[in-house]
């Protein structure tokens, strides 16, 4: 059996400043961009890959109460929703041009003992964004 990742979901809270950092910061192309009862799917991807990021509203279920949207918008805003770990070949460089666009940063580029090179930052949503590349030995 062969089995691959195809998509993974992103909580956002405003799918224009998210666009604004996944694709205008980070490079990613945008591959579909969806509405549907009143919220808003935003699909974007590497060039150089397949998998797809799926940025959602916060709790995608057009039936969800009230109250449960308010707690899923808490959560997001505080940061504990999900993160995303991007490789990338010169992860000293990704820092820079994250930083300049006024991401909090999160952790400076440093060696990890796991054998990583990494670095981190929030998203306009306030999700976790690491970039990561092997450390050369």
């Amino acid at each position: 059996m062969d089995i691959k990742l195809s998509q993974c979901f992103i909580a956002v809270d405003d799918h224009d400043r998210a666009l604004a950092f996944y694709r205008d910061v980070l490079g990613l192309e945008v591959r579909n961009d969806v509405a549907f009862e009143g919220m808003r799917w935003v699909t974007v991807g590497s060039p150089a890959q397949d998998v797809e990021i799926v940025l959602e509203p916060p709790l995608a279920d057009p039936n969800a109460a009230p109250a449960d949207r308010r707690a899923m918008a808490e959560l997001l805003a505080k940061g504990l929703l999900r993160g995303v770990i991007f490789t990338a070949d010169d992860v000293d460089a990704a820092f820079e041009r994250v930083r300049a666009s006024g991401a909090e940063v999160l952790q400076e580029p440093m060696d990890q003992p796991y054998g990583v090179r990494d670095c981190a930052f929030r998203d306009p949503a306030g999700n976790m964004v690491r970039f990561n590349q092997p450390r050369k030995q």
